[in-house]
């Protein structure tokens, strides 16, 4: 028999989240087994930034995206890709 795959919870506190021209929306999830919840944010040309660490709570984890905000600004979200070419 198959074994299923978890369902994935969404936290209350993920959405959409337009500050300083800038919208991304936050993902706050966990599988329904496990008890760390991950910190994901998504720009608006879908470049994801995910948090390494899972978060004891939702609560913290909504937390470090306000911090990120409140220390580096909505920008540190935006695609600022920095290419390094190889030397030749």
């Amino acid at each position: 028999m198959h074994e299923r795959d978890p369902n994935i919870v969404t936290s209350s506190l993920s959405g959409v989240v337009t500050e300083q021209g800038v919208t991304v929306r936050v993902n706050i999830i966990r599988l329904e087994n496990e008890p760390g919840w991950s910190l994901e944010v998504e720009n608006e040309h879908g470049t994801s930034t995910v948090w390494d660490d899972l978060f004891a709570t939702d609560d913290a984890a909504h937390a470090a995206f306000r911090q990120t905000v409140d220390e580096e600004g909505m920008r540190a979200f935006l695609d600022q890709a920095v290419v390094i070419p190889f030397r030749r």
